[in-house]
C-alpha cells in the first residue's frame, strides 16, 4: 500500500470532519466544481457540487448517518478505497419509504479519486436489499 499525499489527506480530512457535523457548504467547498457522485446500487450519478448537495442532503435527512468504524486502503496518491459502515436512524423518507424509526448499520465500500487539491469523485457500493430490510421496506 502506498500512502495517501499529504495535500490529499488534509482535503480528505477536512471533508470528513464538515460530513460528520452536517455542514453542507464546508463539505462541498471541499470537492472540484465538476465532481461526479455514482451511487452504484442505485445506478444515479451526480454531477456538480449542486446534485452533490442533494445526494448528501437526502441521507442526511433521512437517517442522519455518518461514517463510523471506516478502515482505509489505500492504492495510490490519488485515490483511495474507504470501507465504512453509514450508522443512523430512520427519521425521513427515504425512496418513498416513510420514516420507520429503525436503526441502521449499512456496510459501505467508498471509492474517492483527488484533483487539484479537492474531491473529485466518490463512489458509492452498499447492498440495497441490506438497507431496505433495515428499515422493514420490502
Amino acid at each position: 500500500m502506498t500512502q495517501l499525499d499529504a495535500p490529499n489527506a488534509a482535503i480528505l480530512q477536512k471533508h470528513v470532519a464538515a460530513e460528520t457535523v452536517f455542514d453542507l457548504e464546508g463539505t462541498l467547498a471541499t470537492l472540484t466544481e465538476d465532481c461526479l457522485f455514482e451511487d452504484v446500487p442505485s445506478g444515479e450519478v451526480y454531477r456538480g457540487r449542486e446534485d452533490a448537495g442533494g445526494y448528501y442532503r437526502e441521507w442526511w435527512d433521512a437517517f442522519g448517518n455518518v461514517p463510523s468504524s471506516s478502515r482505509l486502503y489505500i492504492p495510490a496518491g490519488n485515490s483511495m478505497i474507504v470501507e465504512t459502515r453509514f450508522v443512523g436512524t430512520h427519521r425521513g423518507a427515504y425512496r418513498g419509504v416513510a420514516p420507520t424509526g429503525r436503526p441502521i448499520d449499512l456496510p459501505v465500500a467508498i471509492f474517492i479519486s483527488f484533483r487539484d487539491g479537492l474531491l473529485e469523485g466518490e463512489r458509492f457500493y452498499y447492498d440495497r436489499a441490506t438497507l431496505f430490510a433495515q428499515l422493514g421496506a420490502k
